[in-house]
């Protein structure tokens, strides 16, 4: 059986402090075949120093994480696509949990957990696994996964600031229900632990329920950040 190759995007803006641990993570699936493409979308620190021996294509975007997703799946060699954020812990064996889970479905996504410690952080990614699985919408930091062609089926990333892992969710979802993998990747708490946990819960459900609504993703960016 012919290996299913993947390329791995990352959109990046100044992640200096987490890109590398990463990338050094990525080093294994590189050596297997897979690519990695990181895409900056302007760092004015050492971003793109750290980036540059580690990656097989370093493209320089107009900032948006969106539109840094898009020109990545853009140069992409391969038919599966894996989107990651910069501060991403991997699980073991993520690129052989693609590929059995891309024989079933069309896109999927792993479960998360928060890099805190504090007690309330896994009652948080409880929730959200739990609701990702029952409504099959995906958040970024969950690994979103798809193949190229029904990524380009649903012309990609909407061009919006904010969101766009929910909106790119609906519309997969009129493809296939993802694939829900038990699988955790860890992501960083540091927003959580920035602005505070219970803020940013409710931050978090108001900026959903908003864009149901039908708020425009222009008006929660500016409240998001």
């Amino acid at each position: 059986m012919q290996t299913q190759l993947i390329s791995i995007i990352i959109p990046v803006l100044n992640e200096e402090a987490a890109i590398e641990n990463l990338l050094q993570q990525l080093q294994v699936y590189r050596h297997q075949g897979h690519e990695v493409i990181v895409v900056d979308g302007g760092s004015s620190d050492n971003t793109l120093l750290i980036v540059e021996p580690l990656t097989d294509r370093l493209i320089v975007s107009t900032p948006g994480r969106a539109e840094q997703m898009n020109r990545g799946a853009e140069s992409a060699r391969y038919d599966t696509l894996w989107f990651l954020h910069a501060d991403t812990v991997l699980p073991e064996n993520a690129v052989v949990h693609i590929q059995k889970a891309l024989q079933q479905k069309a896109w999927g996504r792993f479960n998360v957990r928060l890099s805190g410690s504090h007690l309330m952080f896994s009652l948080i990614a409880v929730m959200m696994n739990l609701r990702s699985c029952i409504t099959g919408i995906a958040t970024g930091d969950q690994g979103i996964f798809v193949k190229k062609t029904t990524f380009n089926k649903v012309a990609g990333f909407s061009a919006l600031p904010l969101m766009e892992d929910i909106d790119i969710s609906k519309k997969l979802k009129q493809v296939s229900p993802p694939a829900c993998l038990r699988e955790k990747l860890v992501t960083s708490s540091r927003r959580w632990e920035k602005n505070g946990i219970i803020k940013t819960i409710l931050l978090m459900w108001w900026l959903r329920l908003a864009f149901w609504l039908g708020v425009s993703a222009d008006k929660l960016a500016r409240q998001y950040h």
